[in-house]
């Protein structure tokens, strides 16, 4: 009888690099609703190339990894961002008049609405993963209630940079835990503590 042989094909933890993604384009988000910056043609780049495509991208790789935590996160994380830009483009007239005039920003609000849903069972799995991704959870919760609250236009001013704050706390956040991520498998000690898991739901 022939011999049966698994072949195990390493890839490397693309956390970093997802982190970095995340980090990029809330910044630059960041900026718009703190009024830092003007308008969203400049942000929309970033947004599908570094919140979607590489969000996506360490998505896959974290399902090679079978990190379903992490796959799930990058993956839907990275496909709102491309949502994202193509809601600002609908919105700008980029795919004509009609669809610009049909559109109706209650749904976008309700969107967010199933963003924050998400995002909030998410954070009770980041958990028990590191204590620095439970923070940055922590400030996406806060980004999508000021992200509902602002589309439905209530207490708009507040809730716009509510939204912005912690866009930017998100944005400093993943840049440390991308930084942590490479350097501290690149030199193989911990150079930038990432916090241990609360051990809650698990010892």
């Amino acid at each position: 009888m022939g011999e049966t042989k698994e072949v195990k094909i390493m890839v490397a933890d693309p956390s970093p690099l997802g982190l970095f993604g995340l980090a990029m384009v809330t910044l630059v988000a960041s900026s718009q609703k703190l009024g830092l910056t003007t308008g969203l043609s400049l942000v929309i780049p970033w947004a599908i190339f570094l919140g979607g495509l590489v969000q996506i991208i360490a998505s896959l790789f974290d399902f090679k990894h079978n990190n379903i935590f992490g796959a799930t996160a990058f993956g839907a994380f990275g496909f709102f961002w491309l949502a994202i830009a193509m809601t600002w483009m609908t919105s700008m007239g980029v795919f004509g008049e009609v669809l610009q005039e049909a559109s109706d920003n209650n749904q976008l609000a309700i969107a967010f609405i199933g963003y924050l849903i998400f995002s909030l069972y998410m954070t009770i799995g980041a958990m028990e993963t590191t204590k620095l991704l439970f923070w940055i959870f922590v400030a996406i919760d806060f980004l999508f209630i000021g992200l509902v609250f602002s589309t439905f236009h209530i207490a708009y001013n507040f809730t716009k940079i509510l939204g912005g704050v912690a866009e930017l706390v998100i944005a400093i956040l993943s840049f440390y835990g991308s930084a942590a991520g490479v350097l501290n498998k690149h030199f193989g000690k911990v150079v930038l503590p990432v916090g241990k898991p609360f051990g809650i739901f698990k010892k």
